[in-house]
């Protein structure tokens, strides 16, 4: 059996003592045979702004894990912006989060990124693998042991996924 959690988001992050993450608040969780890539579901479940846009739109693909990836994604986005999704710009209808980030990434801007001295690589490496763990069609998105590959790797060895779109 696995496990999708289904709201993976900053508040469900908690830290114990000794800084370890912990993920909680499994209310949305389901179970399903980890033999079985999709999970049938009648309603969307999740946080706007963290939910994947399977849940939404059915032609992009099924539910699976991947959901979860995305969840992952926007929230790995936030921390390295060190920005809330919904509060990148004055209005937020103005920008789509991930596109704004996708081009600060690319402008390699310093200071819309708020970088603290010595972290550009690792925010740099943090985006990359957000914006591939976000990918619109749920199988262009990595694995989660491919995500934790990606971030503990070689940054030279990670390429710039294709521009998020929300069509």
């Amino acid at each position: 059996m696995q496990i999708l959690h289904f709201d993976i988001k900053p508040h469900n992050i908690l830290l114990d003592q000794n800084f370890t993450p912990k993920v909680s608040d499994f209310g949305l969780a389901r179970l399903y045979l980890a033999d079985h890539s999709i999970v049938p579901l009648t309603a969307a479940r999740g946080t706007l702004g963290y939910m994947a846009p399977e849940l939404f739109y059915k032609y992009i693909g099924g539910v699976s894990y991947k959901a979860d990836v995305y969840s992952f994604g926007m929230l790995l986005m936030e921390m390295a912006s060190k920005r809330k999704n919904a509060k990148n710009v004055e209005r937020s209808s103005q920008t789509y989060f991930p596109l704004w980030v996708y081009d600060q990434l690319s402008k390699e801007s310093e200071v819309e990124m708020e970088e603290v001295e010595g972290e550009r690589e690792l925010i740099r490496k943090m985006v990359i693998v957000a914006l591939w763990c976000i990918q619109l069609i749920p199988d262009n998105r990595p694995s989660m042991s491919k995500v934790l590959n990606m971030l503990e790797g070689d940054i030279d060895k990670l390429q710039l996924p294709p521009k998020p779109l929300l069509t």
